[in-house]
């Protein structure tokens, strides 16, 4: 089930003197949330002087592949000092439940005496598409499952009730013994999309060549569910997309040599790329997704088509 990518280009690198302090730099974890017609807002994650996230926001046309609105302020910040996101936003995906829509994010951690971590958190997404808090506590935190940090939370119906499927990253060891975090994508699922019950391990990884994941984005189709996600396999090894499938009823394999798109051999995403966001519009499969530097090269965008 080999998938073929074709880059559209870049979409949106944040430029210009008069950037938001708290977006000084990077657009990150794009998020799309549709908006009307072929309009979409592109949520991310920007940076300030300190290198601490919050959600900046861009309004494009994804057909015309146009920047129809580029919004100045953040439309939520990170939080105050002592926060389970006080030194960082980072968005995952939106998902619907009891009429409301949420946006979930991994809020980030960086004590000075201690190793960054992470939580998985919620906001919610109002009518006029602005951002609040959802909830003051994680909605996932560290316990015996997950024992040291959490990250980039993707949501979505399970296609034949009510309930929820999670994808999550879940940092297991920050050294495998190569240098290199083992950060697993692990599972939890809910009967109402608030109350979550975790399963641990879903994607299988492999030692040196894919064991720290990040910001799974999941698509259901006939064939079954398929995943895409940044990994890295060792030190020095920079961000690739990687790709897992999981036929109907069945398990998840690693499927890499079937992702269907890497680095160019030039420019904004030719050193790494990563933290993708598949969705479909139009009749086709689009993934947003970042190139060089964690997204301080900012974000474009790749049409697929499946042979």
């Amino acid at each position: 089930m080999t998938h073929r990518w074709q880059k559209l280009g870049l979409l949106y690198c944040p430029s210009g003197d008069r950037r938001h302090p708290k977006l000084l730099s990077h657009a990150a974890n794009p998020l799309p949330v549709h908006m009307k017609g072929d309009v979409y807002r592109v949520y991310f994650s920007g940076r300030d002087a300190l290198q601490r996230s919050s959600v900046g926001a861009v309004d494009i046309d994804i057909v015309r592949r146009q920047v129809m609105k580029e919004h100045e302020a953040p439309f939520f910040e990170h939080g105050p000092e002592g926060s389970f996101y006080a030194d960082g936003v980072s968005v995952g995906n939106c998902y619907e439940a009891d009429g409301r829509k949420h946006m979930l994010f991994m809020g980030w951690q960086n004590p000075p005496d201690a190793h960054w971590r992470g939580d998985v958190g919620r906001l919610r997404v109002n009518e006029d598409f602005s951002l609040t808090m959802a909830d003051t506590q994680p909605l996932l935190a560290s316990d015996a499952t997950d024992p040291l940090s959490l990250s980039y939370p993707w949501v979505m119906g399970t296609g034949e009730d009510a309930r929820f499927d999670m994808w999550y990253g879940s940092t297991l060891n920050w050294d495998a013994g190569n240098g290199e975090m083992l950060h697993v994508i692990q599972h939890a699922s809910s009967a109402d999309g608030e109350r979550w019950e975790k399963s641990g391990l879903a994607v299988p990884f492999e030692i040196g060549v894919a064991q720290a994941f990040s910001r799974p984005t999941v698509v259901r189709d006939a064939d079954g569910l398929h995943m895409w996600f940044s990994y890295r396999g060792k030190v020095g090894r920079t961000y690739r997309i990687g790709y897992a499938f999981c036929p109907p009823g069945g398990t998840w394999t690693l499927r890499l040599d079937e992702t269907g798109i890497d680095v160019s051999s030039d420019g904004w995403d030719s050193e790494m790329i990563e933290y993708p966001f598949v969705f479909e519009h139009g009749g086709l499969r689009y993934m947003l997704y970042n190139g060089n530097g964690y997204g301080r090269s900012g974000f474009g965008l790749a049409v697929a088509s499946r042979e």
